[in-house]
């Protein structure tokens, strides 16, 4: 995007070739037609493209800013999730997938999957807005325990993706813990008194090549094992060793 200073040396530089090349025209054209026209033909070339150009370079150069914020603003809406501002499905997937690609099959990290529990209960008690007030909080919940470089998305309904690069299963488990306990102590109150939230979370933990949907579907499937074994609580597992599991999903 064009930054302030990018709009001045447009306008700067563009208005100081205008009067280059009028310069040099006019001292082609006209230098065999006197000394004192001459000086009045360069004085003209000088004078009228900064009293033109100048205001032009200016106006465009603010136009160019303009329509590049603008896209920068509809790439973001496009990317992001409109309640809770995480990273969008799409976005979020494809984020992940293309910074284990630049690592070139030697990235490591961590992909978490993080569920409300018990939402459906939240918006049956009392309405869709406290349910969306849940998520938007329970995403914040989540943001304060990650670090600059982390990334969050939501992946649909009451369901958060969680990429952390660089870490091991221990750090993992800490970070997922932290973020467990993080929307347990968040404050939502719908009806004026406190009312309980928890998350259920998977992860998978890998050090080599991996594919997001590999990874996806292990994080997935530790997470609905976490819900099945009581809900508020968090599973881990490694990418080379995380045990089968065939139990069906529960809410």
């Amino acid at each position: 995007m064009q930054s302030w200073s990018s709009v001045g040396r447009w306008t700067l530089f563009g208005t100081l070739a205008c009067v280059v090349i009028s310069v040099a025209f006019n001292a082609t054209m006209f230098g065999d037609m006197g000394e004192a026209a001459l000086r009045r033909s360069i004085v003209s070339a000088t004078v009228l493209p900064i009293l033109l150009g100048a205001p032009l370079f200016l106006y465009m150069s603010l136009r160019v800013r303009g329509l590049a914020i603008t896209n920068l603003r509809l790439g973001l809406v496009a990317r992001t999730d409109s309640l809770t501002a995480c990273l969008n499905r799409g976005a979020f997937t494809s984020k992940v997938g293309t910074l284990m690609a630049q690592r070139l099959g030697k990235a490591s990290g961590a992909l978490l999957m993080i569920d409300a529990d018990n939402f459906k209960a939240i918006n049956d008690l009392f309405g869709h807005n406290a349910g969306d007030e849940a998520l938007t909080i329970i995403a914040r919940s989540i943001r304060t325990i990650l670090r600059a470089g982390d990334l969050v998305g939501r992946m649909g309904g009451e369901e958060f993706g969680v990429y952390l690069p660089d870490v091991d299963q221990k750090s993992a488990e800490a970070v997922a813990e932290r973020i467990r306990r993080s929307v347990n102590l968040a404050v939502f109150a719908p009806d004026g008194q406190q009312r309980p939230l928890s998350v259920s979370i998977g992860g998978v933990v890998f050090d080599g090549p991996a594919s997001f949907s590999a990874l996806f579907r292990i994080a997935d499937q530790r997470l609905y094992g976490a819900k099945q074994t009581g809900r508020n609580r968090v599973t881990v597992v490694h990418v080379a060793d995380h045990p089968e599991i065939d139990f069906k999903r529960s809410a």
